[in-house]
């Protein structure tokens, strides 16, 4: 193998003939080179190999000079033409040979010219030390050109000067290309291209032969001896810029930089720049000084230092301010500032912001003085001090919070901002001093501080004019007496045992209030206010507070809750959209003019009355009102809503409630839970969709009128006698268990919502002939319940229900054996599917009748039926009979022994269930029976059951639990995958021997069989190979 390397510059034809001899010379080399390559067992010539040996030492010693130049020439280049993403410029004439000051380009001396055109050879054998060599070298010349400096992708730069540079790799073995194939190749490409360019171009030449143990990706091919030549260009790829990775890493914060740091060397430069440094954070961190003064020395132009928790607080702050001149953000914390740190404060000039937490400043007991042109911001946290002054003509806000401190001198004239909430040490001269020395002050909070006084107030109001907002929360002593404050916004007013209703006139001249809090005021008794920007107010755990007046056509929230003695509402509001008044018990008086109120809520107020629903009402003062939750308000008897924007009602819980009307046409969702003394409800109209009344037991009448309805409930309205029920789009209607429904009311349901196709009338004794006429006008009924019924007679369900999918007449008494006779013998309801006959009274002809001749029901419910005995398909026109003893078990599926006219058809039975069945003895289903679809029976809790013999192809589910009679089992199910066997009186062999006969049998279960015992479960496993489930009792017999 041979790997030819070409790094070559393209100049132009002024020295065309010396590059002529060179490029003659390198091809005569090569060809002898490769004549040796063609036959290994010949020996090279000795003085061939010395010749050849000279000159690939001088030409790569030339080669590799130039590349060196090339390789910082460029680098150079790179880094002056913004590829490192820096703005400097960059000398041509100083970057190497062929470039001078003005960036023309200038032909090289022909010796570097000729070290252009250089061949380096990698052969094996008695070479290979000298081939690794040229390999290495060559290797790192051209990592330097076509790579950065980390062994990274190619990269392609763009600069104004008309240069090209070629890097070409071949790997030839056998009967490679022929040089002159090769020197056309470099010709063509390294054509001159067009200016303000320079170009990259890799070639690799694969020509794979016995003696080329490499693929064309470097791996070694040892099987590859087709002798074709494979050529693959190298991928040229973009790698990332140092400006586009400036640009992605200011996205991300320093921990996530130091990760990006440790990819690469390029990254590590581009992660460290000083943009990204401008905070320097080591909040918590355990830092010691020598590396706080590293990073100082790293990035002297940060202006964000957060030292908060770190050890030696004091020594890393002196150092913050002495190395860092451009600071203009310090946080600090957590231990002891010494007086020269306040000392030096002036020094760093560009300081605005400084935050102190939890610190002691000073000893503690002496006064600190801050003193600064520029600071804008001051936070003092926490901390512990004696005296303070402040002396900082530019600062706008100041901070004091919870400072242990007994004076503070403030002489700041910007400062619009002062917080000394908690200054529990301050008293009340030393409050009001510092206050009014601060004339531009806009926001004061002084919560917590218990030594304020009305007299500060005054002072502090004369004096600052401009004050928007005031929290005086927890201050006993103050009660706005003579206190007019007319540019306030904010006012906050928590736990001030001051205030009383006295106090709402002055809080009446702050005409400019938007936000009112009065939260744990215990004294207070009423309010009663008329401002015009009022938007907020909140009322929490006033224990006397018994009445709200509120005019203010800008409230939009109204905070009240846990007002025990609240008794009168009363609020005028164009903004207000959404009002909570939950647990309000003594709440009796509610007046609303509100024009955008949409939701209310008043759950739990027990006092309400019914006058509440005038408020609610079109004309009430609530015209856009969409949510209404009136939830366990237990003094509403009679509720009667009119409303056209009312969406959605809740009266849950509601137990007095014995009177609904409710005239909302776009209510679409109503919540009756609970109402259980409802008595007469009225629905017209309304846009519900779906309505439950089987929670109200009393109720007696009903109208409704609901054209988008398409469910209704009545379950359980045992009382229910007159219903008016006007739904054109109805579909389902549950009636179950209304004892008083009579056909007349039936007769009109069915004339106003001719789609019902569901309809249940189970346990409705009122209902006669006359109402199951009316059914006719239900063309789509599909679904007809009459289940515990008083019904005699079917015929009215024949004549009228033609498209009767399901019918269910469980425990109907009354009816004779040949109530079901135009079923199986005149074809009434050729559309039924599924029949439920439970606990009837149908002897056994007429169940056989009905098994014989319905051979379209697939679903068939036989439960509890006392007068059937055995169950035994016969093979005589599918009647049933007795058949033989025996089936020949190889023959049960053969076509040759179904005995069968030919036209008639399966049964299409899919369920079979006789539960409860207690004369049953005997159930027999041979193949003649022609069940092809049967796929369950349930044949338990059957205790006179003794012999089960079925034969049926897609049965998967058998139920014989609680049958503990049985004795005989036999099946040939092969798609079996449930048997239920629990608590039968069967032996192990015949269990053994039906499983072996229902070979995709999956769950079995024997639990309470007292002849199976669990030692046998190995058995049954290798009766029915493919059984998963086994439960059993695990009781040893």
């Amino acid at each position: 193998m041979k790997i030819w390397c070409f790094s070559c510059f393209i100049f132009g034809k002024e020295e065309e003939e010396d590059n002529k001899a060179m490029r003659e010379g390198i091809s005569e080399n090569e060809g002898k080179t490769e004549g040796n390559l063609g036959n290994n067992e010949e020996e090279e010539d000795t003085e061939a190999i010395a010749s050849r040996d000279i000159r690939r030492e001088r030409y790569g010693r030339e080669s590799m000079r130039w590349i060196e130049e090339m390789i910082r020439a460029m680098q150079r280049a790179r880094s002056g033409f913004g590829g490192g993403g820096s703005s400097g410029t960059t000398d041509w004439g100083e970057v190497g040979p062929g470039f001078e000051e003005e960036g023309q380009f200038v032909a090289p001396p022909l010796a570097l010219r000729r070290s252009a055109f250089c061949t380096s050879w990698l052969g094996r054998g008695e070479n290979s030390g000298s081939s690794s060599a040229v390999a290495e070298a060559a290797g790192s010349g051209n990592g330097g050109c076509d790579r950065d400096s980390h062994n990274k992708r190619a990269k392609v730069y763009s600069y104004s000067n008309d240069c090209h540079y070629t890097a070409v790799m071949a790997s030839d073995a056998g009967n490679s290309t022929s040089s002159a194939d090769r020197h056309l190749g470099l010709s063509q490409s390294s054509s001159i291209p067009s200016n303000n360019e320079i170009f990259y171009h890799n070639f690799m030449w694969n020509n794979n032969s016995d003696d080329n143990p490499f693929d064309s990706n470097g791996a070694r091919d040892d099987g590859d001896d087709s002798g074709t030549s494979k050529s693959e260009d190298l991928e040229v790829r973009m790698d990332l810029t140092d400006d586009l990775l400036h640009m992605v890493f200011s996205f991300l914060d320093p921990i996530n930089l130091c990760r990006a740091a440790m990819v690469c060397r390029q990254w590590r430069a581009a992660s460290a720049h000083e943009d990204f440094w401008r905070c320097l954070n080591f909040e918590n961190r355990n830092i010691s000084v020598e590396q706080f003064e590293d990073m100082s020395r790293r990035y002297p132009n940060a202006t964000e230092v957060n030292i908060y928790g770190a050890p030696a607080i004091h020594l890393l702050v002196m150092k913050a301010l002495f190395s860092l001149r451009n600071l203009e953000t310090l946080t600090v914390g957590k231990g002891q500032l010494g007086d020269p740190f306040f000392g030096a404060l002036g020094d760093c000039i560009m300081l605005k912001s400084l935050n102190v937490n939890d610190a002691t400043l000073g000893s503690g007991i002496q006064e600190i003085p801050i003193n600064h042109d520029r600071l804008c911001h001051l936070q003092l946290t926490k901390c512990r001090v004696m005296r303070i002054s402040v002396r900082c003509p530019q600062l706008e806000t100041l901070s004091l919070k919870r400072s242990n401190m007994a004076q503070a001198v403030l002489n700041c004239p910007l400062l619009h901002l002062l917080d000394i909430g908690s200054c529990h040490k301050l008293t009340d001269a030393a409050i009001r001093s510092a206050a009014i020395s601060c004339p531009q002050l806009e926001s004061l909070d002084m919560s917590n501080c218990s030594c304020v006084s009305d007299e500060t107030l005054r002072e502090i109001a004369l004096t600052c004019a401009n004050l928007h907002i005031l929290n005086a929360s927890y201050c006993p002593n103050i009660s706005l007496e003579s206190v007019r404050m007319p540019m306030l916004t904010v006012l906050k007013l928590h736990s001030c045992e001051g205030i009383t209703s006295a106090s709402m006139s002055a809080i009446a001249y702050s005409y400019m209030l938007e936000v009112l809090e009065l939260d744990n005021c215990s004294l207070l008794t009423s309010v009663s206010l008329d401002l015009p920007r009022l938007q907020n107010i909140r009322l929490v755990h006033c224990r006397k507070f018994a009445d709200l007046n509120l005019q203010s056509i800008m409230l939009s929230s109204i905070m009240l809750s846990n007002c025990p003695a609240l008794h009168r509402i009363n609020i005028t509001s164009n903004s207000l959209q959404k009002l909570a008044l939950q647990k309000q018990e003594n709440l009796t008086t509610l007046a609303l003019q509100c024009q955008y109120l949409q939701e209310v809520d008043l759950t739990d107020c027990e006092s309400l009355t019914n006058s509440i629903c005038e408020v609610f009402s079109d004309g009430g003062g609530c015209p856009m009102l969409k949510s209404l939750v009136l939830d366990n308000c237990e003094a509403l008897t009679a509720v009667r809503f009119h409303s056209t924007s009312l969406v959605s009602l809740s009266l849950v819980g509601c137990r007095a409630i014995t009177a609904l009307d409710l005239a909302c046409p776009s209510l679409e969702l109503v919540c009756l839970d609970g109402c259980d003394h409802l008595e007469e409800a009225s629905f017209c109209p309304v846009a519900l969709r779906s309505l439950n009344l089987g929670i109200c037991p009393k109720l007696k009448i009903l109208s409704i009128e609901a054209p988008c309805m398409v469910s209704l409930e009545l379950k359980g309205c045992g009382v229910l006698s007159e219903a008016s029920i006007n739904c054109p789009l109805l579909t389902s209607l549950d009636a179950s268990f209304c004892s008083q429904l009579k056909d007349d009311c039936l007769s009109a349901t069915t004339a106003s919502c001719p789609l019902i196709g569901s309809l249940i009338l189970m346990s409705c004794p009122s209902v006669g002939s006359d109402g199951l006429l009316s059914l006719q006008r239900l063309p789509h009924l599909s679904v007809l319940d009459l289940s515990y019924t008083f019904l005699m007679n079917l015929q009215p369900v024949f004549d009228s229900c033609l498209q009767l999918k399901v019918l269910k007449l469980q425990a109907c008494k009354y009816l004779t054996d040949t109530s079901l006779e135009p079923l199986y013998k005149d074809g009434a309801l050729p559309a039924l599917q599924e029949l439920d006959l439970s606990y009837g009274t149908l002897c056994q002809s007429a169940i056989e009748e009905l098994l014989a001749c319905c051979r379209h029901l697939t679903h068939l419910s036989l439960n509890g039926c006392v007068n059937m005995h055995d169950l035994n398909w016969g093979c005589s026109g599918g009647q049933l009979s007795e058949l033989p003893g025996k089936f020949s078990s190889s023959a049960l599926f053969s076509h040759e022994n179904i005995l069968v006219p030919p036209e008639q058809p399966n049964r299409l039975l899919q369920n079979l269930n006789c539960v409860g069945c207690p004369n049953i003895r005997k159930v027999v289903i041979p193949p003649v029976a022609l069940c092809l679809h049967l796929s369950s029976l349930n044949l338990s809790l059957s205790a006179n059951l003794k012999e089960v013999d079925v034969v049926c192809f897609n049965l998967c589910f058998l139920n014989l639990s609680n049958c503990c009679s049985l004795e005989i089992l036999k099946l040939e199910c092969p798609r079996l995958t449930s048997l239920f066997l629990q608590s039968c009186n069967i032996d192990e062999e015949a269990v053994e021997a039906a499983i072996s006969q229902c070979g995709m049998l999956e769950t079995l279960d024997v639990r309470f069989c007292p002849k199976i015992c669990s030692i046998s479960m190995g058995r049954l496993r290798a009766a029915c190979p493919s059984l998963k489930r086994i439960f059993s009792s695990l009781s040893p017999s």
